[in-house]
């Protein structure tokens, strides 16, 4: 749990706008403490600059298109026992409506599962994704939120224990063997999770939920005026972009996983 919170931690600092306001309090700090006024306007013109161009549409958008547009939109009727939700942001309050628990991916990650899982009679869906700092796991609020839209508890199973897409693999891969399954995550994050679950010689089919990179038109103030929003797509693909060349390092994508060995 210890490493897990140090790389999250890590991967937080690494992000746009934490890493720009550490610059930006750097560049304040040589303009007010020291000597060094020429590198403190620099780097400090270098930081906003760089965030102004990260919160635009088209800057953004253009980073996340081609990490999300790798796998389309699923509306294909393969017959399948199991659907994958994986597991994303969430928080629990009882006092909220289910939904509310879930924030940013995770509720289009289960909306879709949840769409998935009536045009599929049968099939079982599996939610994943440990407790953390919560009451309740992950897995378990997702379900909470997936009952409350109707879905009978005898179709949901919950994985509680993987902190990660790798070990939400590994945990998948015990419970589907080799026969294929339906894997729902969000559409920026679906390239990284197929690769880590064909390291474990698994057979997804990819179903990319919350599609983030707008290629529907859009109002001219909306293109050109910055935006938390679009601050937040672009984030999402140096995210993921920091994630791939990870899992290339250590070896866990799918050429380098150990493919000698799988799912038992």
């Amino acid at each position: 749990m210890l490493l897990f919170n140090l790389k999250k931690l890590i991967g937080a600092l690494l992000m746009p706008l934490p890493t720009l306001l550490l610059l930006m309090g750097l560049a304040l700090l040589l303009l007010w403490c020291t000597r060094w006024q020429k590198s403190g306007k620099t780097i400090l013109t270098l930081s906003w600059l760089l965030l102004l161009l990260f919160s635009l549409h088209p800057v953004a958008d253009r980073l996340l298109r081609p990490i999300e547009s790798e796998y389309q939109t699923y509306r294909g009727h393969d017959p399948v026992n199991y659907i994958v939700v994986l597991g994303g942001s969430y928080t629990f309050n009882p006092d909220w409506a289910p939904s509310s628990n879930l924030i940013g991916n995770s509720l289009p990650r289960v909306t879709e599962g949840v769409r998935l899982y009536l045009t599929h009679p049968g099939a079982k869906l599996v939610f994943t994704g440990a407790r953390g700092v919560n009451t309740l796991s992950n897995a378990a609020t997702a379900a909470r939120v997936t009952e409350s839209l109707g879905v009978p508890s005898r179709d949901i199973l919950r994985l509680d224990r993987p902190l990660d897409t790798e070990q939400e693999a590994g945990q998948v891969a015990a419970l589907v063997g080799n026969q294929p399954f339906i894997l729902v995550t969000s559409a920026c994050h679906m390239p990284r999770a197929m690769r880590f679950f064909k390291a474990k010689g698994l057979h997804p089919i990819p179903a990319p939920a919350n599609q983030l990179a707008i290629s529907s038109p859009l109002n001219t103030w909306q293109r050109v005026m910055p935006s938390s929003m679009f601050l937040s797509h672009s984030e999402h693909a140096w995210y993921e972009t920091l994630g791939s060349l990870w899992q290339r390092l250590t070896g866990t994508d799918e050429a380098g996983g150990d493919e000698s060995h799988p799912a038992t």
